[in-house]
């Protein structure tokens, strides 16, 4: 499978670039900064660019089976870039004729449970959530074969094997090490069940959550 991986230097996209190679796929990485990737680790192709350069862009996704983009909320520097660079990789793919995209989100955007903590990330990282609300309305209208994983906090730990996507929100949503993430996007970029939803991913041993 050819993937082209937006932020594949980034703190995620590292493992979900490493897994990708793993099992076999052509990757082309796309970052801001090549000089970035790790030593031991070489995606097919590189492309170095912002994420809101449509020539890099058409570039990066051409030829893709899956493109899966990595793309944190903007900060007070820049409110709106995750939206910004979605807009310009969903161009690019119409353009180029590339059909499964799959990007992330954060939970907390429409999380209900813990309501505390929940209200007080939301104060927080305003900026950060809207932006990538944004980038969620941007997807769904796009008219391609998405899928939105909405994740929960990530963590560095080390592989758990176990994972929870669900449709629904979620009665306890666990932390998710990176390197669960990065198996789970790319069982989700195979998955043509999953074509135009949205979905939740915490760590193994949350229900999902059935009230209100």
């Amino acid at each position: 499978m050819n993937v082209t991986l937006i932020g594949s230097t980034g703190r995620t996209g590292r493992h979900v670039l490493a897994e990708a190679l793993r099992r076999g796929h052509r990757v082309t990485a796309c970052t801001r900064n090549a000089a970035a990737l790790p030593e031991n680790v070489e995606p097919h192709t590189v492309v170095e660019g912002d994420g809101r350069d449509p020539d890099k862009m058409r570039a990066a996704v051409a030829g893709a089976d899956v493109v899966i983009s990595i793309i944190n909320g903007g900060d007070s520097h820049d409110p709106h870039r995750a939206a910004q660079a979605t807009r310009t990789v969903i161009q690019a793919m119409a353009e180029t004729g590339a059909r499964r995209l799959v990007v992330t989100t954060p939970y907390p955007i429409v999380a209900r449970r813990p309501y505390l903590l929940m209200g007080l990330l939301r104060r927080l990282l305003a900026t950060q959530y809207a932006d990538a609300r944004d980038l969620e309305q941007a997807v769904a209208a796009s008219g391609l074969d998405w899928t939105v994983s909405r994740l929960t906090r990530l963590t560095d730990r080390p592989a758990t094997g176990s994972v929870l996507v669900n449709r629904g929100l979620l009665a306890k949503p666990r932390a998710l090490t990176r390197a669960d993430v990065a198996t789970a996007l790319l069982d989700i970029a195979q998955d043509d069940g999953l074509y135009r939803v949205a979905v939740n991913v915490c760590g193994g041993n949350a229900r999902p959550h059935s009230g209100p």
